[in-house]
């Protein structure tokens, strides 16, 4: 049980630190301009505004990136529960995202991507259920 207590936390920390790193891309690609942060709700809200439709889809890879990579480091570490865990991180994932999409202006049609993060994490754990070896 701890061990899978524990792949949940390391992947979620994994997860997390690939969708910073997908959002550091956007912010390089399209960058905030001068004295705007993402503690800036107003200079963030005008920011976005701006953006344009591959922007969006830059952030959406990197929240199901999250999902993904996050539930598929649980699942390798999980020994005996690795669908469940990598399921919890796609869930709390999900739970992030759905706060993130509620609270920004972003487009409607980014919605589209809350059962994604389900998705994403599930497909993890396939992944790495077909990558063990079959005990008889």
């Amino acid at each position: 049980m701890l061990r899978n207590i524990c792949a949940v936390i390391v992947g979620l920390a994994g997860g997390m630190a690939v969708n910073m790193l997908i959002v550091m891309l956007s912010t390089v690609l399209y960058p905030m301009p001068e004295g705007v942060s993402f503690n800036d709700r107003e200079g963030l809200a005008a920011y976005i505004e701006t953006l344009p439709f591959t922007a969006f889809l830059i952030v959406m890879l990197a929240h199901l990136g999250q999902a993904f990579v996050g539930g598929w480091i649980a699942a390798i570490i999980s020994r005996n529960a690795p669908m469940l865990v990598a399921m919890i991180v796609g869930s709390l994932s999900m739970i992030a995202g759905i706060y993130n999409l509620s609270t920004m202006p972003v487009p409607s049609w980014m919605w589209v991507e809350v059962p994604l993060y389900l998705i994403a994490a599930y497909t993890a754990a396939k992944i790495e259920l077909g990558r063990r070896p079959v005990l008889d």
